[in-house]
């Protein structure tokens, strides 16, 4: 019983350093910093879109980026129709973009169409100060670039606008990822942001200086290209900014099916980049102490949130159950109850501190069956039983085909 006892509290001391983390992130997010709108028309803009098979969605997405409230004169809009085989390239150009076909070359990468994007933007005559990132479905809010002009004059090198799921009544998963989105947001991004961290690249809405992007690009063979861009940038010292008034508004799966498919491939490729970048990080931050090197480092590391609640969840109910059976007393389950608890209470808290709708707090009632979802696959990548290729997610009206 001494070595269960020992055993048990190195465990809950594990998970005390990752419930540390997770509230040092929401404690930072108490205060909203803002950055003021005081746009200076200053910076010329290139638009990426990079697009596979999208000719249901794309044209309302570029008109919408036709409306925005910065001079038009300064902005361009680009798409890359990326191994299409239907009308995303005539879609693209009647919503107003300057549209490329991409037949060559790696299929199904996001990160390969954007780098082949980028270079034929570069080969134009014309001079960007910033590129800006969307996908084929964002809705942009108006003043979009209003703010990322803002912040580049603020000096910021790269800016993570605040991206939303704008789907949430199309059943459990839509509303699970935006509460998942709603926490992200607050905890993960304006609570690194204002700490000192790197906020996460949402894979949208984000802005990067021209010079920035043009050297680093992406990797065109990762599964998750902004979660291995993210450290990278990390490494050369450049932190990623939050945004929350630059407002991008994507879709998410609709059925569980789908989410499954654009689940695993995120898993297995920031397993992939978890193992690649760890040692670097731990490295860059002994030489340099910095509180982003250390964040990054811990995220390479430290559990999800998903199987941490599981895990924490089975050590409470072999801790209670011994409690009854043996002299060891109660402190044990006590502290695995109070660990629970705050897991449990990590979600509601973000929930009310985003001042979040009715709507959010009842999908709520899915997400022990979301955890154990997500912790089963989580499960089958880190053993190494699951693997993943990038499958173009369907939209709404689409799902099941």
């Amino acid at each position: 019983m001494l070595v269960f006892f020992w055993t048990s509290l190195l465990l809950l001391s594990i998970v005390a350093v990752h419930l540390a983390h997770l509230y040092l992130l929401a404690a930072g997010a108490i205060v909203r910093r803002r950055t003021p709108l005081s746009p200076s028309y200053g910076h010329r803009f290139a638009i990426l879109i990079p697009a596979h098979n999208e000719e249901q969605v794309i044209r309302r997405t570029l008109e919408e980026m036709q409306r925005l409230r910065y001079p038009r004169h300064l902005y361009d809009v680009y798409a890359v129709a990326d191994h299409c085989t239907d009308r995303t390239a005539v879609e693209a150009e009647n919503g107003g973009a300057i549209c490329f076909e991409r037949q060559e070359g790696l299929c199904g990468s996001k990160a390969a169409a954007l780098a082949w994007l980028l270079a034929r933007v570069r080969a134009t005559d014309t001079h960007y100060d910033a590129y800006v990132v969307f996908d084929a479905d964002t809705h942009v809010d108006n003043r979009f670039l209003d703010s990322m002009d803002a912040a580049l004059s603020a000096g910021h090198q790269v800016i993570q606008g605040q991206h939303c799921i704008r789907n949430p009544q199309d059943g459990p998963y839509p509303a699970l990822a935006a509460v998942m989105m709603i926490l992200d947001n607050l905890f993960q991004n304006q609570g690194r942001s204002n700490l000192g961290g790197s906020a996460k690249l949402m894979g949208d809405s984000v802005c990067f200086r021209a010079e920035i992007l043009e050297h680093f690009a992406w990797a065109g063979d990762s599964l998750t290209e902004d979660y291995e861009l993210r450290f990278r940038l990390l490494l050369e010292g450049i932190r990623i900014h939050y945004l929350p008034e630059a407002v991008g508004r994507g879709e998410a799966p609709v059925t569980w099916a789908d989410a499954r498919r654009q689940r695993a491939r995120w898993l297995v490729g920031t397993r992939q980049a978890r193992r690649r970048y760890a040692w670097p990080l731990l490295r860059a931050f002994l030489r340099q102490p910095a509180f982003a090197l250390f964040d990054g480092f811990l995220q390479t590391v430290l559990l999800p949130y998903s199987l941490l609640v599981i895990l924490t969840g089975l050590l409470w109910v072999v801790n209670v159950a011994l409690a009854f059976v043996t002299s060891l007393g109660p402190a044990l389950p006590v502290a695995w109850s109070v660990a629970l608890f705050l897991l449990a209470l990590y979600p509601c808290l973000g929930l009310i501190s985003a001042q979040a709708p009715r709507w959010a707090y009842r999908a709520l009632a899915f997400g022990p069956f979301f955890i154990l979802w997500r912790s089963g696959m989580d499960l089958l990548v880190r053993l190494g039983l699951k693997t993943a290729t990038w499958v173009r997610t369907p939209r709404r009206g689409e799902a099941g085909r």
